[in-house]
């Protein structure tokens, strides 16, 4: 008689494995820190809880880069990576009665996060606004009606993004355009990818010559190396790092007219009020900052202010609002929009909101919450350290671009000038350029990427802007070369 296995015995088997993997990597032997106190904070990175904490981030990573295939929101590994790795830092910091500096950097740290959060979710409301007041719609039937092909789009929209960002930053901006792309691209998902890589690549391009246009400008200009009207020396290898990408990925895209829509498409009632809205409100966050030193989420949060007082009016009038258009539509017999009135509802702020990319929102948590881990571990400050002491400057600086493609370039800018090496103008402005510009060879390598990958979610993903990386690598050496030339005065 043959030997039956209990049931359950090879899944008892695994769970015990497991486990005994599981108490392996998280034993007080791991976590034990070797690591000398510099300035009251322990340098964990040559201990076993550093690399634990380096092998969670890279894990992390990789299924966020694993999306398209996995179809696991990117959101879900970086929100547990980032509890574990400040959980392995809050364990250790109380084994050395040092848990009030792992708090404080916490909280600096979610604080970072916060000013992200609320920043772009006025943003994405008041373009969620904008969407269902039909602005995009009526925007592409113009677009459609003009004659334009979905090629002149491509380049319409980035020379948009590319001249907007400078003053409207480039997330914000980056958010808008792509929201006109898909209404025009429709159905075409290789357009849309092509032109939300585009759109990326022009809005990191445009932020990196104004103190305004990116946070690491900002950064840069707040801390004084370089002044606000020496940032223009960046505009033409900011210019030539959009074009050279754009002009061999407009090569791939058909051009092609889509068929004229006979229907014309009414935007509703507010539409340009809440434009004006949308521009008062940048332009609050940034006089916010500019004139009264606040952090320019103050203002975007005075706009949703703004956006709400209009909401509240637009509900209240709604009534004879509908009557006069009723009115209207019968005196000019048109029963189609008889029927559209008939299906009118108030608008409703709080409904916008709701329609945020949580998804996004949620992995610039993770992500914030990592790379601050790491950097509070060490890592950072390690990173910037040997490349500013062992290699050449300028190679220094060009590989500031390259990393801020993988990690996020605030916390990679906020290193370099913390450690703030002696380097002439041309240096600091060819970091601030690398640092901007760089964020695009990967789509999670800027805000504006991230974004719109989930904007654009299953369209424009990290494969789908992974296809592009050499090209957009051409952009970024052409860059470079521009302004070692160009600028070769200032080094």
């Amino acid at each position: 008689m043959r030997n039956l296995k209990p049931p359950f015995g090879n899944l008892a088997s695994t769970l015990a494995s497991l486990v005994v993997c599981l108490a392996a990597l998280f034993s007080p032997a791991v976590f034990a820190s070797s690591g000398e106190a510099v300035g009251q904070l322990l340098d964990l990175t040559a201990t076993g809880a550093g690399y634990l904490a380096v092998v969670i981030f890279v894990l992390a990573y990789l299924l966020v880069m694993g999306e398209e295939v996995l179809h696991l929101r990117k959101s879900k590994p970086v929100l547990v990576a980032a509890g574990l790795i400040w959980g392995i830092i809050g364990y250790i910091y109380v084994q050395h009665g040092m848990s009030e500096l792992s708090e404080t950097a916490f909280k600096h740290n979610l604080l970072e996060y916060a000013e992200l959060l609320l920043f772009l979710l006025v943003a994405m409301t008041y373009i969620n606004a904008m969407e269902e007041r039909n602005l995009f719609d009526a925007l592409r039937a113009w677009m459609v009606g003009k004659g334009f092909s979905q090629r002149t789009v491509f380049w319409l929209t980035g020379f948009m993004a590319f001249f907007i960002s400078p003053i409207a930053d480039n997330l914000t901006t980056a958010l808008l355009m792509c929201a006109v792309v898909m209404k025009v691209g429709g159905d075409n998902k290789k357009f849309v990818a092509l032109a939300c890589i585009n759109i990326v690549v022009a809005a990191n391009a445009g932020g990196a010559f104004s103190p305004f246009g990116d946070i690491t400008t900002l950064m840069v200009w707040q801390k004084g190396v370089v002044h606000f009207e020496q940032f223009i020396d960046l505009f033409i290898p900011s210019l030539v790092n959009f074009l050279v990408p754009a002009a061999i990925m407009s090569a791939f895209i058909v051009n092609q007219v889509q068929e004229a829509d006979e229907e014309k498409v009414l935007m509703k009632r507010g539409a340009k009020r809440i434009v004006a809205l949308f521009l008062l409100t940048i332009a609050t966050a940034v006089c916010t900052h500019s004139l009264l030193g606040l952090p320019p989420v103050l203002g975007m949060m005075t706009g949703l202010g703004f956006l709400q007082f209009f909401g509240f009016y637009l509900r209240k009038s709604f009534p004879k609002a509908v009557i006069k258009a009723k009115e209207q539509a019968e005196r000019d017999n048109n029963i189609k929009r008889l029927e559209q009135l008939g299906n009118v509802v108030p608008f409703d702020v709080f409904s916008r909101i709701a329609r945020a990319e949580w998804d996004t929102l949620l992995f610039f948590y993770g992500v914030v919450l990592c790379v601050g881990g790491l950097g509070f571990m060490g890592y950072l400050s390690l990173v910037s350290e040997a490349m500013y002491t062992h290699w050449d400057v300028t190679y220094a600086n060009i590989a500031v671009g390259v990393l801020s493609s993988i990690v996020d370039n605030i916390p990679v800018m906020f290193a370099v000038l913390t450690m703030n090496p002696d380097m002439g103008l041309g240096q600091w402005l060819l970091v601030t350029l690398t640092a901007g510009v760089g964020g695009s060879l990967l789509s999670i390598g800027s805000a504006a990427g991230v974004a719109l990958m989930g904007q654009a979610r299953g369209i424009y993903t990290f494969a789908s802007h992974l296809k592009w990386t050499p090209v957009i690598a051409l952009g970024y050496a052409a860059s470079i070369l521009v302004h070692l030339w160009l600028n070769s005065s200032l080094f």
